[in-house]
């Protein structure tokens, strides 16, 4: 009986090991006949993503995979070796399933500072949630920052101006993710720049509130922009006078406009016409016409 029950595990040991054997050949031969294919089509092995890879994503054998690839278009960075990804190496940017797994988009450490080039900063500013393009700024694109403030002394009057363009957001609040489309609350925008206008920006946060304007990341011109005050508004030229008697006078313009109060005409304006009834009156031959007024008896 012992010795039965010895065959019997001897045959299943036997049998395990032939399973193991005969399914490396199969994969072993699969890897092989995909590397003849390759060779013949002249395709090298070039690493992608095995599903959608978000920012930090570790790269393993379940995230990234190999596969046959023109060897005319391989792009420039793409990693031909699965021995790269042991684990120690994540997703810096985002990566779509099927998509080229380049040098540039991966890193052994998931901080910020590794997508910071030399001589460049990134800056946080707080930003208003509202207008910041209804909240679709998202890591990767490209905009502009604008500061309104009040200029003290001037009754209150506001203007717009450009602090910076052309500047990449590298994250948004604490999200560094490009794929995200749906609108979030916009507080805080990590920008890069360099020093110095990581200083303005620093200035502009403290002096007035700042908001982002998304642009073309391919719109490369800079430069040209104006300052804009309410007078620039549709008719922002006019003020309410807060003398007696009310009236709206138009805003100073380079030259102070002299208080007229309602109801007066300035000097050398014609008098407007007059459209209630009228009656002529002939002396002779010449007639007058004269304005009847309605009274009460």
């Amino acid at each position: 009986m012992e010795r039965r029950n010895i065959i019997i595990i001897a045959a299943a040991v036997v049998l395990g090991l032939l399973a193991v054997y005969l399914t490396n050949a199969y994969f072993s031969g699969v890897e092989a006949q995909q590397e003849r294919v390759a060779e013949e089509q002249q395709l090298v092995r070039v690493a992608v993503a095995a599903q959608d890879l978000e920012f930090g994503s570790p790269l393993t054998s379940d995230t990234v995979r190999l596969v046959n690839w023109p060897s005319q278009s391989v792009p420039s960075g793409a990693i031909t070796d699965m021995a790269k990804f042991a684990g120690t190496d994540v997703a810096i940017r985002p990566i779509a399933q099927g998509e080229p797994i380049l040098q540039s988009r991966i890193s052994n450490r998931a901080v910020l500072s590794e997508n910071i080039p030399d001589n460049m900063r990134a800056v946080t500013i707080p930003v208003n949630e509202v207008a910041g393009v209804a909240g679709f700024v998202t890591p990767g694109d490209v905009v502009d920052v604008l500061m309104t403030r009040t200029i003290p002394g001037g009754d209150d009057e506001k203007v717009t101006s450009v602090v910076l363009e052309n500047a990449q957001v590298i994250a948004i609040d604490r999200r560094a993710s490009e794929n995200s489309t749906e609108p979030q609350e916009l507080k805080m925008a990590t920008l890069l720049t360099d020093q110095y206008n990581a200083q303005k920006l620093a200035l502009a946060a403290e002096s007035g509130r700042l908001t982002l304007a998304l642009r073309n990341v391919e719109n490369q011109i800079v430069g040209g922009t104006q300052v804009v005050t309410t007078r620039d508004l549709p008719g922002g030229r006019l003020r309410y006078s807060s003398r007696s008697g009310g009236g709206v006078a138009p805003a100073p313009s380079g030259s102070a406009v002299p208080y007229r109060p309602s109801g007066t005409a300035p000097a050398g304006a014609v008098s407007p016409t007059y459209k209630g009834p009228t009656m002529t009156i002939y002396r002779g031959t010449e007639g007058a016409r004269q304005e009847v007024n309605r009274g009460t008896n």
